[in-house]
């Protein structure tokens, strides 16, 4: 099963330097170089934060 695309688990949302977002399960470890901006919180709310910032 794809960790991106479960319902049931906390997500992040992940900005670099760049200022590029990325979705991230809430139980990995932030990559280097990323940083959190929202969250933890459902996967919906994290997504549609995304869809707002973009």
């Amino acid at each position: 099963m794809n960790p991106f695309e479960v319902e049931s688990v906390d997500y992040l949302v992940l900005r670099n330097d760049e200022g590029h977002f990325s979705l991230w399960p809430g139980f990995a470890d932030v990559p280097p170089g990323w940083r959190v901006v929202v969250g933890p919180d459902t996967r919906q709310a994290c997504v549609a934060f995304i869809e707002q910032a973009a």
